[in-house]
């Protein structure tokens, strides 16, 4: 049954007040006006709603139900305004973000601490995955934002920032490699055990292209699936690995390992993206949490020699 709103008004008002000169008054409306709506109301649901008393108007049995609906249906609609009026002052929300595993430290410690502690009723809901994952999760609206490394093209993908991040050679602190002034080589690398991404990966494949285009073979000491384990594998001096400088950042700061530039074109230039889906409406917490993210994130800050 369609109840128009108004009808509502008008019969709540009317028992508010006792009468309907009263509530034709509270309204600014004629008398008539209001008894014709209420008219419709019983119409609607064939039962009189007002009866008549020495002291005025008060509510039938079933003007009863309607004036307790009425009630109901007002606070629905003021607790349906506050949330919709905090929604929008960002006071509340979800955004979900699926992230390549290297960006986790860069996103983490400084950036989403500052979002947060800026928009506390902004929940964050976060997803660590593969670069095909992080591209399905966005697609199909699992996720607002994606992050990942090394670009592939997907026509409902909107890279909303993007930034040149060279794969690196991650090598321990004191190695004989972090010696040498000059980019180091495919060959100079391929002396070295190697710590890598398992096959299928994204930043496996890029290696992996790289070494087949050279027609060399890397020593592979060591696949994993973990971005700490290839951290921990270097700093540990078991082998030297090929990341981007923004996902060893703190073993860089701590001066356990030696980012080195490669001399590989498709190393050079590979980057770190900010993805979205094509014309996928973001709610204004999700804007401004990309635009937070483009100025905080050192994946996003354009690298320099």
């Amino acid at each position: 049954m369609d109840i128009p709103h108004q009808r509502l008004v008008y019969f709540r008002v009317t028992i508010e007040s006792g009468s309907l000169r009263k509530a034709a008054a509270r309204l600014d409306i004629a008398p008539s006006a209001v008894s014709r709506q209420i008219s419709l109301l019983e119409t609607a649901f064939g039962a009189s709603l007002l009866e008549r008393t020495s002291r005025g108007i008060r509510p039938t049995p079933t003007g009863e139900m309607v004036l307790e609906y009425c009630h109901r249906r007002g606070a629905l609609d003021d607790d349906f305004i506050a949330r919709l009026e905090a929604h929008q002052r960002l006071e509340t929300g979800t955004i979900s973000l699926v992230v390549g595993e290297g960006f986790i430290g860069d996103l983490i410690d400084a950036p989403l601490k500052a979002f947060a502690e800026r928009y506390r009723g902004i929940r964050l809901d976060i997803e660590q995955a593969g670069t095909d994952e992080i591209i399905d999760a966005v697609v199909d609206d699992r996720a607002h934002i994606g992050l990942m490394f090394h670009e592939r093209v997907h026509p409902q993908v909107r890279f909303w920032a993007s930034s040149g991040q060279p794969l690196m050679a991650i090598v321990p602190a004191g190695h004989t490699l972090a010696a040498s002034t000059e980019p180091l080589t495919l060959t100079t690398l391929c002396e070295a055990p190697m710590a890598l991404w398992r096959v299928g990966h994204g930043v496996r494949r890029l290696v992996d292209d790289a070494f087949a285009s050279a027609h060399l073979h890397p020593r592979v000491a060591l696949e994993t699936n973990s971005i700490a384990v290839l951290r921990r594998a270097v700093v540990a001096g078991i082998a030297v690995t090929l990341l981007p400088r923004f996902a060893v950042a703190q073993e860089l700061a701590e001066g356990s390992v030696v980012a080195m530039p490669v001399a590989c074109r498709a190393f050079q230039s590979s980057q770190s993206h900010m993805i979205t889906r094509v014309g996928r409406r973001q709610p204004q917490a999700s804007l401004k949490l990309l635009r937070h993210l483009s100025g905080w994130m050192q994946a996003f800050r354009q690298y320099r020699d």
